[in-house]
């Protein structure tokens, strides 16, 4: 069976950092390529949290800073794929579903690719710009105890986040 990211919140941080926080249990993407045109030095505080450490959710199209592997059935897997590819047309730019599919089953490729960890492996993203290429780099996380959760943060915000 494929695999896919899903969004998960161990707190309410993600309601904290981001304009626009993903859902729980949503199936995510990378979502870099919602930065190609953006300046990260004229971002605020939430875009530039969402531009380090955000997946983006194929729902809401809103951010999660941690994602989980997690199987997906073959007909999830194409709506989710088309839901990308719809927001691709409605949110950037993309002329038509035709032009857009084949940009969104790329996405969805990526993202698949960061999979090969067993199922509930729990994934985090940090993007810097190095020049004009944006580099990411994914990261493996232990799921907290609930002992060590209270305490736990997995990334610090931004100086001036909000």
């Amino acid at each position: 069976m494929p695999k896919l990211l899903r969004i998960v919140q161990f707190d309410d941080s993600d309601r904290r950092v981001y304009a626009h926080p993903a859902e729980p249990g949503e199936w995510a993407v990378p979502g870099t390529f919602t930065f190609w045109d953006a300046d990260p030095d004229t971002l605020d505080a939430a875009e530039r949290q969402a531009f380090a450490h955000g997946f983006l959710g194929t729902e809401s199209f809103g951010r999660g800073t941690l994602a989980q592997v997690a199987t997906i059935d073959a007909d999830e897997l194409e709506a989710v794929t088309r839901r990308l590819a719809a927001y691709l047309v409605d949110r950037h730019g993309a002329p038509d579903m035709d032009a857009a599919l084949p940009a969104a089953r790329d996405e969805i490729a990526f993202a698949q690719s960061l999979c090969e960890h067993p199922a509930d492996t729990l994934l985090g993203i940090e993007r810097s710009v190095n020049g004009l290429d944006i580099v990411e780099e994914f990261k493996t996380i232990e799921a907290p105890s609930a002992m060590e959760h209270e305490g736990l943060r997995l990334w610090r915000p931004e100086e001036d986040a909000v």
